[in-house]
């Protein structure tokens, strides 16, 4: 997910918060593991027990156990602790499977038929962007890509947008620890070059992919607006190079900001709980 400043009243107050003995345990391991997911970096087991409140002993033995599920792993020197697989793979269900898909999937559906061009809905997760959704062009020409498929940050339209939104020690933190690799003659393979094309999209608030993860494929995205945090979601139109230029893709602009706001009430409706969806 998007990697956001670590907060330790949150944790704190999420530990001691009134529940009964019985689900002490499971509250507790849950703390820690929301603990990791908000830093931006590899934590210590010193950092850990900081963060949590908890005793050295107690954090220990509850990494050892999250490790052995699949939860947590180790990274660097075997001192550090990252999100485990299994965690991950449980972040990307819950996002491709929320109760909200079917409004976002109809407003993908209603900018596919103001475009004609494929469009999808993306978020992050780690230093990869995944494919919440996707609406496929009628033309006959078109480029494959599932929900769930994940393509890499640096050479993502929606991947630039939402590093857009870290500082640029949390970027290089992130971009620091995975290969950025050059898919395409076209693709920004140093964190230089990334960090231009980064001024750029903060200015405008729209990003390219300009043929840099598959040749002949141009994609222009913008943010889902999100009002109290960064947003984690992301929208994007994709074409051939042979129907799309750039030139072309500005005209769709004020559709995708307008979809975009759609999806945002979508968001917020939901956020807000049952007693104020529709029905």
């Amino acid at each position: 997910m998007m990697p956001r400043l670590k907060s330790s009243e949150s944790s704190t107050v999420a530990l001691t918060a009134p529940m009964s003995d019985s689900n002490k345990p499971t509250m507790r391991q849950f703390a820690l593991l929301e603990a990791l997911a908000k830093m931006d970096r590899f934590a210590t087991l010193q950092t850990l027990v900081e963060e949590t409140g908890l005793p050295k002993p107690t954090v220990h033995r509850m990494l050892q156990q999250l490790e052995s599920a699949g939860m947590v792993q180790r990274d660097g020197d075997g001192r550090q602790y990252t999100t485990g697989l299994r965690l991950r793979h449980l972040a990307e269900s819950v996002l491709l499977n929320n109760t909200v898909h079917g409004a976002r999937h109809l407003v993908l559906r209603q900018l596919v038929e103001a475009v004609g061009e494929t469009c999808n809905l993306t978020a992050f997760n780690g230093s990869e962007v995944v494919y919440l959704d996707r609406v496929e062009t009628p033309a006959p020409l078109r480029f494959y890509l599932h929900s769930g498929s994940v393509v890499p940050a640096h050479c993502s339209a929606t991947g630039k947008l939402f590093l857009s939104q870290m500082t640029t020690g949390q970027r290089r933190r992130l971009l620091g620890q995975v290969e950025l690799e050059r898919f395409t003659p076209k693709t920004l393979s140093s964190f230089d070059a990334i960090e231009q094309e980064i001024a750029e999209v903060k200015r405008s608030g729209v990003a390219y992919d300009r043929e840099e993860y598959l040749p002949g494929l141009l994609c222009v995205a913008v943010l889902v607006p999100s009002s109290n945090r960064p947003s984690n979601l992301g929208l994007a139109v994709q074409a051939p190079i042979m129907r799309m230029t750039p030139e072309k893709a500005l005209n769709y602009i004020p559709l995708l900001q307008r979809a975009a706001k759609a999806l945002q009430a979508i968001e917020e409706q939901a956020a807000s709980g049952p007693d104020h969806t529709s029905t």
